[in-house]
């Protein structure tokens, strides 16, 4: 069988978000939950989907990058050390 990126589910408390997905990606998901649940414990499909974001922003290196860039463009701000007089 193909490895799967999701194994299991940790118990984390949740944040309620509404979302409305495509048919479509709703059947895929359902489809990732029952191969997920092969693997032991039936997974709810609406389980996966914080997992899944978390992956996806953590993959996403112009996001790293653009959340990293304030700290980066603060040192690179900083005015030259002034000349000393001899």
């Amino acid at each position: 069988m193909t490895k799967l990126r999701i194994t299991e589910i940790p118990d984390e408390k949740p944040v309620r978000v509404t979302v409305d997905l495509p048919a479509d990606l709703h059947r895929d998901l359902v489809t990732y939950a029952a191969l997920v649940s092969q693997n032991g414990q039936p997974v709810e499909p609406a389980r996966l989907v914080p997992h899944m974001i978390r992956g996806f922003i953590t993959s996403d290196r112009a996001f790293r990058k653009l959340r990293q860039g304030p700290r980066r463009a603060a040192v690179k701000t900083q005015p030259p050390a002034a000349p000393e007089n001899e």
